[in-house]
């Protein structure tokens, strides 16, 4: 009676265990990641205003702070199916106040929807540029990752991390989890062994970070690239945008850096 109650019992372990992997090992397909892009605009604002002499900046400035948080947080989704996806914003999250000309910041205000294909490597992105729509047809940015052994948490996920420069100059920091295969992530960051929860700009003042993953059917109908807008390839806009930024001084680096984003 004694044997077959250990038996019993290191069936019950076993069962649990095969049980417990199984769980583990759940791999998510498709769905809808929630992210939120949170930009410091206190901070952006200080370096904006470096250097510059008349009060009224000053002014300006403590004038947002009484009114403004210091991170202005913005929210997108990700939805995602086999190899294609596609990101866009929630229009609804953005208070008046965070219009103040001050914060104007064109990375802080980036609003691109961005069509992802991974079987061809190639992506449509609509950007609104200064009321100009642009539809930029290109193949992905080629990212040279390093991965690090550093892991952290994201939205119930074990993330790892991996740092990157791209556009010559930005350094980035992401996280990735494997338990999402999807070797994409918010914007048009791609290139890891799975999808990216977490995304910092440390120098940029910015990050975006997955808040909730749903696993859902997603339909072909809901990862339809955007359309409208100027046809143009990353190239073509960056001869645009320096022509247009060529008077800009100091502020045009940063906004061609946003928009090559």
């Amino acid at each position: 009676m004694k044997t077959i109650l250990n038996r019993i019992l290191i069936l019950i372990i076993v069962l649990t265990s095969c049980n417990t992997f199984a769980q583990n090992d759940h791999f998510v397909e498709n769905g809808v990641i929630e992210f939120e892009k949170k930009s410091n605009m206190y901070a952006l604002i200080t370096k904006k205003i470096k250097g510059e002499t008349d009060s009224y900046y000053q002014a300006a400035f403590e004038s947002y702070k009484k009114n403004n948080p210091q991170f202005k947080t913005v929210k997108s989704t990700l939805s995602f199916s086999k190899n294609k996806s596609l990101y866009k914003w929630v229009e609804t999250n953005q208070s008046a106040n965070n219009n103040a000309w001050i914060a104007d910041d064109a990375m802080a205000n980036l609003k691109n929807v961005i069509a992802t294909d991974l079987d061809t490597q190639t992506s449509i992105t609509q950007k609104n540029i200064y009321d100009d729509l642009y539809l930029v047809k290109d193949s992905l940015r080629k990212i040279d990752w390093k991965i690090t052994d550093e892991t952290r948490e994201i939205a119930g996920y074990e993330c790892r991390r991996a740092n990157a420069i791209i556009l010559d100059s930005l350094y980035v920091v992401a996280y990735y989890t494997i338990q999402i295969p999807f070797s994409g992530g918010p914007e048009s960051f791609t290139g890891l062994p799975g999808t990216i929860l977490g995304l910092a700009m440390p120098h940029e003042n910015m990050t975006w970070f997955a808040t909730k993953v749903t696993e859902i059917p997603v339909s072909e109908k809901d990862l339809a690239p955007p359309v409208k807008g100027k046809p143009t390839n990353n190239k073509e806009l960056n001869k645009t945008l320096l022509e247009a930024l060529k008077d800009w001084g100091k502020w045009a680096k940063k906004t061609l850096l946003a928009y090559s984003l």
